[in-house]
């Protein structure tokens, strides 16, 4: 059964003093918008959206939204803010979803096994893209895209559409986005190297410099 975030209507100001006092009332401020109802001003547990955010369906979690005075509504959490020093939840967006419709997410792209660059050609594997947006019906929307990469051979490029396509849900990137890629050493080495040299060089110009500048006065 989907989990119930019981939520309590915000009165008053929506204001940043507002939005302390309910955070300090262990709560945390929320706006519940979507399927052409008007957006409603809540207050939610912060633990249970956490246990949410962190399940393994993550932000495309579905679950039903219990408001007090008001009917029950799925929904979805479609943004959240974290206070960076503490890492706690101080803001959430829960967006109302209709289970006939299609609505667009972001699904992680799960890469699996050991390339053969990798194995054989000593390269290594950089994923460059970890999210990948689909179109699809809130019940088809998939935990992760997963794809073998065993057969990726050195400066082989895994791209969208390499992905494992379903009729259940779109791609909404080109097919020729590159997802991942293997890369030799030398390639991963090369930028260190450039800024080594770059920084090393002033310093042999500088010291040209003053050994001119030494002999000038003698």
């Amino acid at each position: 059964m989907p989990e119930v975030v019981i939520a309590k209507p915000r009165e008053g100001k929506f204001n940043k003093n507002a939005a302390r006092r309910v955070r300090v009332a262990g709560k945390i401020p929320a706006v519940l918008y979507g399927a052409g109802h008007e957006p409603v001003a809540i207050e939610v547990d912060p633990k249970q959206i956490s246990r949410i955010l962190y399940s393994e369906t993550g932000h495309n979690s579905i679950f039903d939204v219990n408001v007090t005075g008001k009917e029950t509504a799925k929904a979805m959490i479609v943004d959240w803010q974290i206070e960076p020093i503490k890492d706690l939840l101080i803001h959430i967006d829960l967006k109302r979803i209709a289970l006939d419709k299609t609505l667009t997410v972001s699904v992680p792209v799960k890469l699996t096994g050991v390339p053969a660059g990798v194995k054989l050609g000593g390269g290594i594997l950089d994923q460059m893209l970890r999210e990948v947006e689909i179109e699809c019906l809130p019940a088809d929307i998939p935990n992760h895209i997963d794809v073998d990469v065993s057969s990726l051979e050195l400066h082989a490029i895994l791209r969208i559409k390499d992905l494992p396509h379903s009729d259940k849900y779109t791609f909404l990137a080109e097919e020729e986005t590159a997802i991942a890629h293997v890369i030799s050493i030398k390639e991963e080495a090369a930028p260190a190297a450039e800024v080594v040299a770059s920084v090393a060089e002033p310093e042999v110009v500088k010291k040209g410099k003053t050994d001119a500048e030494g002999e000038a006065k003698k």
